[in-house]
């Protein structure tokens, strides 16, 4: 058997006026994403279990098959082990993100989606003003960075994405040892302040990086591995290092393609053609696509069904095909981990849409197209979403 997931983040949304009261999902065309649902079963699942953060962390690691109420400790170590990072058991990781804040108010979670090259930059300087023994940063890719910290403290973060255009003051860290993360935010300030790599953006019109935002804090996690617990070997394709990360830490294999950034802007094509030939090595593929998160957390519903679009015939479409060539020996799941809606910018922990199909898996009460509507009225509904991985592997 051959198995692919394909993960839109963020593709599910609400019905929006100017889409004709249409989510993205249901205003893109998608006929790969349809006939899954036509020739499988649709569903929903809840992959947010109640009370924890409402980040693609906590929701693919669900789908991955592992209960975050177990095994979840914190964005940040994800990351961590995507790096490959060396980090002792007495530090505390946290995520980094390179900042606009105009006037007191998060105005851009991403610093204008900043390039690497200049925040790398940035990140050696901060390192050295304001870094030392038990403070260190760590490069990423374009804003997302890393920070570790050498001390005793239990506190509350909040991501900037849920944030914005609002006044930061009641959102900076809260609770024991919250001083030094405070304190650190605003020593970054100063010294990106007048960098001379903001000043080029300003020039260009460009956000600068005007401050770090710490959150996601945690010590790295111990999860048992994919092939322990389900007894196949899988891969992962993603630009991002949470599920780089997660994918590392369950023994999976890490699938690079050029040009692929995290982005609207990613290589939807490269992505996919990697996935269909390395289905022919894996047991399990997955391909993991943020564009439609980011265009949700920009308010950019055209963006978002231009997203869906190209994810359905890009990597869908290839995986699919790929699929069909081993006759019946395979199934195909497609689902976001959470919603992102462009109505409010942010993550929410409503169910998500899901469609599969492959072998003996039949059709459902209610079919194609593949939208969060067609989903909602299906009979199948998984309220803990790490389960819908044994489902998938084992449906009879």
């Amino acid at each position: 058997m051959k198995y692919a997931i394909v993960i839109p983040d963020g593709a599910a949304d609400n019905p929006i006026e100017e889409l004709g009261g249409k989510t993205p999902l249901a205003a893109a065309v998608t006929p790969n994403m349809d006939w899954i649902a036509s020739n499988g079963r649709c569903g929903s699942a809840r992959t947010i279990p109640s009370g924890m953060p409402c980040g693609s962390d906590v929701a693919i690691m669900s789908v991955l098959g592992y209960n975050p109420k177990q095994w979840y400790t914190g964005r940040g170590p994800l990351e961590a082990a995507a790096q490959g990072l060396n980090v002792g058991p007495d530090e505390w990781i946290f995520r980094c993100n390179l900042v606009t804040i105009i006037d007191g108010v998060m105005k851009d979670y991403s610093a204008g989606h900043i390039r690497s090259e200049e925040a790398w930059s940035l990140l050696d300087e901060l390192q050295r003003q304001i870094g030392g023994e038990t403070v260190h940063f760590h490069h990423g890719v374009s804003y997302r960075h890393l920070m570790t910290i050498k001390r005793e403290m239990n506190v509350k973060t909040v991501p900037p994405h849920d944030i914005m255009d609002k006044k930061i003051d009641s959102f900076l860290p809260t609770g024991y040892g919250a001083d030094s993360l405070r304190t650190l935010i605003l020593r970054s300030q100063a010294v990106l302040s007048e960098h001379e790599i903001n000043m080029v953006r300003r020039d260009l019109g460009e956000n600068p990086a005007t401050s770090i935002w710490l959150w996601g804090q945690g010590k790295m996690p111990q999860l048992p591995s994919f092939a322990q617990r389900f007894g196949r070997r899988g891969a992962a394709i993603t630009a991002v290092d949470l599920v780089r990360g997660l994918s590392r830490l369950i023994g999976w294999d890490i699938i690079e393609v050029p040009g692929a950034t995290g982005y609207i802007d990613t290589n939807y094509a490269g992505k996919g053609a990697a996935a269909a030939e390395a289905i022919d090595k894996y047991d399990l593929v997955l391909v993991h696509i943020e564009a439609p998160d980011e265009a949700g957390h920009s308010a950019d519903f055209q963006a978002k069904v231009k997203a869906i679009h190209q994810i359905d015939e890009f990597v869908v479409g290839p995986v699919l095909d790929k699929l069909r060539s081993f006759g019946e020996d395979w199934r195909i799941l497609v689902m976001p981990d959470h919603p992102t809606p462009c109505g409010v910018r942010t993550h929410t922990p409503d169910p998500v849409p899901f469609a599969l199909a492959g072998k003996q898996i039949g059709g459902g009460v209610v079919q194609a197209p593949f939208t969060e509507q067609t989903a909602a009225a299906s009979d199948l509904y998984i309220p803990h979403g790490y389960e819908i991985m044994e489902y998938f592997l084992t449906i009879r």
